[in-house]
């Protein structure tokens, strides 16, 4: 089950050609419709031998009690990530199968709750000894401090959005003029309250988790820049996530598995499970983090539920471990049927 609004289908199928690019492309654009990646997790479902069909909700649960009643599918494959263009309300799809009490895969509605607020979720990390960069808290309607607390440069965020929404070159900042000028955008674009984060030099690692009770890490990805030109920053943004038309989407380079010292790759895997553990996380999961020039590690992002369309992170992740994209989804699924026919005393 997913949620795809048609403002959703007409933008990413905006994204199929260059506007009023500042740059003369040197690519291709392939055509995108996100539809198409739900449709390929359904066929590789069927491939792993499960009967499996797509559904859009269409911002209309409506939709789902209708379908529900006709075919009572055993198991909801929960790819809601937003309902009515809210971000805050993913968990609300997951609570209504919880109390329907029908099984799904990924992580609860409390879990997708918690992560969504980071300043929550930072909290918690850090309450429990992982290290995050150091943060502070603009309100939606204030200015920032002058005197800060945290040194430059600083990474502006929303305090409520996923999928790198409202991360860009911009985000950045290395003067107080900047980050009011920032700041101001946030509030006035996202109607909530600013992380300001203290920005970490150094390289990008995603690891993935996979299981329910037992979590295991996969092998590490790390998103390499070092194509990336000196005018645009290194950092995972919006633009280099999901728009064709933007140049950093094909200068940030996923390289699996990452090339890290033994001792840096089990401290990373060892602390995204750690982090997955702390916050609940269950089925599949994904740690963003960053390391310094002094090998430490810093957790960025947890996020549940990740994007497991074919060639994403979290699939490139599972397929160097030598599981296969249909393998991967056939697992997930067992998670959630399992919990139906072994429930947790």
């Amino acid at each position: 089950m997913y949620n795809l609004s048609q403002a959703d289908i007409d933008y990413y199928n905006s994204l199929t050609a260059p506007k009023d690019l500042e740059f003369e492309p040197y690519f291709d654009i392939d055509d995108t419709n996100p539809a198409d990646g739900y449709e390929s997790i359904r066929r590789a479902l069927e491939k792993a031998g499960c009967e499996a069909y797509c559904l859009n909700l269409f911002d209309d649960y409506n939709a789902f009690f209708a379908d529900y009643k006709v075919n009572a599918p055993d198991v909801i494959f929960n790819m809601v990530e937003i309902y009515k263009d809210k971000a805050s309300l993913e968990m609300s799809f997951a609570s209504l199968l919880e109390m329907m009490d029908v099984p799904y895969t990924g992580a609860p509605p409390s879990v997708l709750g918690v992560c969504q607020r980071k300043i929550l979720t930072k909290g918690i990390l850090s309450a429990l000894g992982v290290r995050t960069p150091e943060f502070q808290v603009v309100g939606d309607t204030e200015e920032p401090d002058e005197l800060l607390q945290i040194s430059y440069p600083i990474i502006v965020k929303p305090s409520m959005e996923d999928a790198s929404l409202g991360i860009e070159d911009e985000s950045i900042v290395y003067d107080y003029a900047t980050l009011v000028k920032r700041v101001s955008y946030i509030q006035e674009r996202f109607k909530q309250n600013v992380l300001l984060e203290e920005y970490i030099d150094g390289r990008e690692l995603n690891v993935a988790v996979i299981g329910d009770r037992d979590l295991c890490a996969l092998p590490i990805s790390e998103i390499d820049f070092i194509l990336m030109p000196k005018y645009l920053k290194k950092i995972v943004s919006y633009q280099s996530k999901w728009d064709p038309a933007h140049e950093s989407y094909h200068l940030a380079r996923p390289v699996c598995p990452a090339d890290l010292p033994d001792e840096v790759e089990y401290a990373a895997k060892e602390l995204a499970v750690k982090a997955c553990r702390a916050l609940g996380c269950r089925d599949y999961a994904r740690v963003d983090m960053r390391l310094n020039d002094k090998n430490e590690l810093f957790v960025l992002e947890v996020n549940p539920n990740p994007d497991l369309t074919e060639y994403t992170g979290f699939m490139r992740s599972s397929g160097v471990a030598g599981y296969s994209f249909a393998r991967t989804l056939k697992k997930i699924v067992g998670f959630a049927w399992a919990r139906r026919m072994y429930p947790q005393v």
